[in-house]
């Protein structure tokens, strides 16, 4: 077993915290946010240090740390918690499902967080501070750079390159050896079927709202 400490006291830590200790080889022994952040000193029963004096807690030569921070600022947030945590010495630890399907030859990076039932193909790369969120396939020879975010039930083909910093919503679908570029983001049910630019965003519509009520629809 290995001590860490987790970066954030919010939603992504709590869930973070709940598959570390439930699903790795891992101990969480705290958390830490920044001190202009730090609402209470403790969170699910451990402390919560501020970041700035973490290594007083937390010494670097004996716990690792995990940055549990979402896509914000197309996940500039994420990297930059990552690159003040490895300033301060520390190792950056990543987790990767049980229940995710992987094969050998896969190197998975420091902060990478890969959840359930993500189905990795043989020959596929993922870079470092990546977040597969549950439910992807990503397919064999894909390349993953650093700093991505995955959102559920995404389709990455064969041959995809997706571009650092990038976000991808929900029910995406790229097509085979499409290359997005850095830091796009591609919203929710996008069908990308041709090579984006950096900084490129594909915003689907939604399902138009009907006109008529529920309570006129003749059969349900």
């Amino acid at each position: 077993m290995q001590d860490i400490v987790i970066f954030g006291a919010g939603d992504i830590a709590e869930v973070a915290d709940f598959y570390f200790r439930h699903d790795s080889s891992f101990t969480v022994a705290g958390f830490t946010v920044d001190e202009a952040y730090l609402k209470e000193d403790h969170f699910h029963g451990r402390p919560v240090v501020p970041f700035e004096r973490a290594t007083d807690t937390f010494p670097a030569d004996r716990f690792g740390l995990f940055v549990a921070v979402s896509y914000s600022g197309i996940n500039d947030l994420r990297a930059k918690k990552v690159a003040a945590a490895r300033a301060k010495g520390y190792r950056l630890a990543s987790y990767v499902s049980s229940r995710a399907t992987t094969f050998p030859g896969l190197d998975v990076k420091e902060n990478c967080f890969i959840l359930e039932d993500n189905t990795i193909q043989p020959f596929a790369q993922v870079g470092a501070n990546v977040t597969l969120w549950s439910g992807n396939h990503i397919g064999h020879h894909a390349v993953i750079e650093d700093d991505v975010f995955l959102a559920s039930h995404i389709v990455v083909s064969g041959g995809v390159k997706i571009g650092q910093g990038s976000f991808i919503g929900v029910n995406a679908t790229l097509r085979d050896h499409v290359t997005i570029g850095k830091k796009c983001v591609i919203g929710a049910g996008a069908l990308v079927l041709e090579d984006l630019p950096d900084f490129s965003v594909v915003a689907p519509r939604g399902t138009e709202r009907s006109a008529v009520p529920s309570t006129r629809l003749r059969r349900i």
